[in-house]
């Protein structure tokens, strides 16, 4: 079992990028598979990427279809750490990104096994 810090959101504007950081503050994220959601008001947490676990293929399974070219999912284990780079935002209010573990190391199709508390990231006029 692993507890999960999600950190990197904030305010930005449209086209800006911006960085998401999930961190094991306790545990290991090398044999699990790790997802990124995202929610907004009013909707239904969403799940945008996911990545492989270390011992697995090691990289991307999915990317949703809205931000396929835009999103990046990447892994950096000697800091127990899975990113989410984001380019080009179009940012609509807020939305709150969240991530979450997958202990098969592959299989990324339901809502997760651990989540953490998220980190919102908020559009400005």
């Amino acid at each position: 079992q692993v507890q999960l810090v999600e950190s990197g959101g904030g305010l930005v504007q449209p086209g800006d990028s911006l960085r998401l950081s999930c961190v094991a503050s306790s545990g290991s994220l090398d044999f699990y598979a790790v997802g990124w959601f995202r929610q907004v008001p009013g909707k239904e947490r969403e799940q945008i990427s996911c990545l492989s676990a270390r011992s697995r293929y090691n990289g991307p399974i999915k990317y949703v279809d809205s931000v396929k070219g835009r999103f990046t999912i990447s892994r950096a284990n000697a800091k127990n750490t899975v990113y989410l780079q984001m380019d080009s935002l179009k940012p609509e209010g807020t939305a709150v990104y969240y991530c979450g573990t997958y202990v098969s190391g592959w299989y990324c199709d339901y809502p997760g096994d651990y989540w953490g508390q998220g980190t919102q990231v908020t559009g400005s006029s």
